[in-house]
């Protein structure tokens, strides 16, 4: 199968709601959808990265970049690599993890096509269905807070996260606990936090949560150590982890000790199926965060999540969970036991809503040999 062209795809489609995290409020979300054609079949790909460079320095606009210029061109009229062949040759750009797990889940997606195999079996996972939970951006009070969670609840989630930061934080977890004691609950920062100012942070140990996610600097491990010393409730790191060698510096050091994977930050769903074996070989817990994703990337989390070392719910939210209206045709629907199913026709196993799919495009290039 020689590579016959590559479409990108620029999207923009609204939230339901506002979404609010320590980095800002947002209406809407932006990313790169990629079209792979080659001998009559077409792969998907979703680079997660936005119009704006708040949780990562990769944006719309350097990704588009760097596929169109470099990750892409080599490709073009060449036998379709396999994902792990790609990601050898991608190894000389360096950086632009997102862009390079985008296109590496296109060919993912396309190759299991050719093989006739779902995704999630390919990588190893075990599981027709996978734990889900739901994350809340930051409300205007707690009282807010604990409605918009009691409405998730009562629609079957059993995991919430809370957003928090600086000022919002200690108060808004105790008022959710307060009136959900049993509740799967946990909490992310989004750096957010010096190791001085996350002192506030230590009242949350009294809370019963699942984890502390990610409150200091994505690039200060040391620190991170420093505060999981003085915690009982375990720190995960997201932003911190852009590598299973970054993966195993943290849990070396006990800088946290669970990892929260998404396969767009590490640079592909190979990357994050080595940081799942790591984890797994040493007993630390994992699960499959998110970034908005359409239906085409939410469908390669829950391949993912199927692993049998994601033992935490993922952020992994229903389809009716953002957008009023998704780019595939395929919707995912939360179980009363708060799982959702794990695609099982070939790759990726959704297709696309071409007129859902027109209304959400803002530009379009293809390149071809």
């Amino acid at each position: 199968m020689n590579v016959e062209a590559i479409t990108l795809r620029h999207l923009r489609m609204r939230l339901k709601s506002p979404f609010e995290t320590s980095f800002g409020r947002i209406h809407g979300r932006e990313c790169i959808l990629l079209e792979l054609r080659a001998d009559g079949l077409t792969g998907y790909g979703e680079c997660v990265a936005d119009r704006d460079p708040w949780y990562s320095y990769e944006t719309v606009g350097t990704a588009w970049h760097i596929l169109k210029d470099h990750l892409i061109p080599p490709l073009l009229g060449q036998p379709l690599p396999s994902p792990e062949d790609f990601q050898a040759g991608a190894a000389g750009v360096r950086g632009h993890n997102m862009a390079k797990a985008g296109l590496e889940m296109a060919l993912w997606d396309l190759s299991g096509k050719a093989a006739g195999k779902p995704l999630a079996a390919r990588l190893g996972g075990v599981r027709a269905t996978v734990p889900v939970g739901v994350s809340i951006g930051l409300q205007e009070s707690a009282a807010a807070l604990v409605k918009i969670v009691a409405s998730y609840v009562e629609s079957g989630y059993r995991r919430v996260k809370l957003k928090i930061k600086p000022g919002q934080d200690v108060g808004l977890a105790r008022a959710v606990r307060s009136a959900f004691p049993d509740l799967a609950l946990q909490v992310d920062a989004n750096s957010a936090y010096t190791l001085e100012s996350a002192e506030a942070l230590l009242p949350l140990d009294d809370l019963g949560l699942l984890l502390i996610e990610q409150p200091l600097a994505e690039d200060d491990l040391w620190d991170h150590r420093q505060l999981q010393s003085r915690l009982r409730t375990p720190i995960c790191l997201d932003e911190s982890i852009t590598s299973p060698r970054h993966a195993r510096q943290a849990l070396e050091m006990e800088a946290a000790r669970i990892i929260n994977i998404k396969a767009g930050r590490v640079g592909g769903l190979s990357a994050a199926r080595a940081i799942h074996d790591l984890c797994r070989a040493t007993g630390a817990p994992v699960w499959c965060g998110g970034m908005l994703e359409t239906g085409v990337g939410r469908a390669s989390n829950l391949a993912l999540a199927a692993l049998p070392g994601f033992t935490l719910p993922g952020d992994i939210s229903a389809s009716d969970r953002y957008y009023e209206e998704d780019i595939t045709v395929e919707r995912f629907i939360l179980n009363p036991d708060s799982t959702i199913g794990v695609p099982a026709a070939p790759g990726l196993g959704v297709t696309l809503d071409p007129a859902a799919l027109a209304r959400a495009t803002l530009d379009s290039l293809v390149l071809k040999p």
